[in-house]
């Protein structure tokens, strides 16, 4: 097998709990995991599309949209409280065991997170390409409100967030006074591979900020509902991600 460079990794256990089969639940008649499917084939830099899925079922609705399922991964690491860097290591692992290497870049694409821009995705590999020193890159859009201006409670009163102060005068001054502060979404993280084996980690301490819109994100059936109407209203949104379905 020839060498990929950019490898899109998109997960999809098939056991959430909030919303009963989650990854393949429809919107606007397409399976969630489809959207993100189409937004790395509209990314012309990524070169693989793999999903790590533990159900035999979800493999073969990825497959029918364009994806790769080489594996099933195991029930082991597919529960609620097991981590990104299980779900990535086990597919390093699996792809250095059985096809003799791994790619430079894993592009991770959240399925809940379906209406993204392809050309945030493109840019996200290209700028960490080009930053040499970072250890990874994460998304992320700038919060309506500074963390600064959020509070603590400590033995029943309030107080500033990140410092002793219960002096809430200090906490409300106008937002203009106060540095920005992101909220990380799951639009588009990007791994060095060989940093994730040799370090146990995914992200380090060298990690790019990558600023985009805000994006909904779905994990709730009253946001699947809210996405859905939308979607009616606005059918441009996942228009441009038809187009591709095979």
């Amino acid at each position: 097998m020839k060498d990929k460079d950019v490898v899109a990794v998109i997960p999809a256990r098939s056991g959430s709990k909030g919303v009963k089969d989650k990854n393949i639940k429809l919107l606007a008649g397409v399976p969630l995991l489809a959207y993100s499917i189409f937004a790395a084939r509209l990314a012309d830099n990524i070169d693989r599309i793999i999903v790590s899925t533990d159900s035999e079922h979800y493999a073969d609705i990825a497959r029918q949209y364009g994806a790769e399922v080489p594996f099933i991964r195991p029930q082991a690491i597919s529960g609620d409280r097991n981590t990104d860097y299980e779900l990535v290591k086990h597919m390093l692992d699996w792809m250095q065991s059985e096809e003799g290497f791994v790619p430079s870049y894993l592009v991770h694409l959240r399925p809940t997170t379906p209406l993204r821009d392809p050309v945030y995705i493109k840019k996200a590999i290209e700028c960490l390409r080009k930053e040499k020193g970072a250890t990874a890159l994460r998304s992320s859009h700038e919060m309506d409100q500074s963390s600064y201006k959020t509070l603590e409670v400590k033995e029943g009163y309030y107080k500033c967030i990140g410092s002793e102060s219960f002096d809430l005068d200090q906490a409300n001054r106008p937002r203009q006074e106060y540095e920005k502060t992101y909220d990380p979404n799951g639009y588009v993280d990007v791994y060095r591979s060989h940093f994730v084996i040799g370090n146990g980690k995914l992200l380090g301490d060298r990690v790019l900020a990558y600023i985009t819109p805000k994006i909904s994100e779905v994990d709730t059936l009253e946001e699947f509902e809210f996405l859905e109407y939308q979607a009616q209203k606005n059918p441009v949104l996942v228009s441009r991600f038809l187009k591709k379905k095979i």
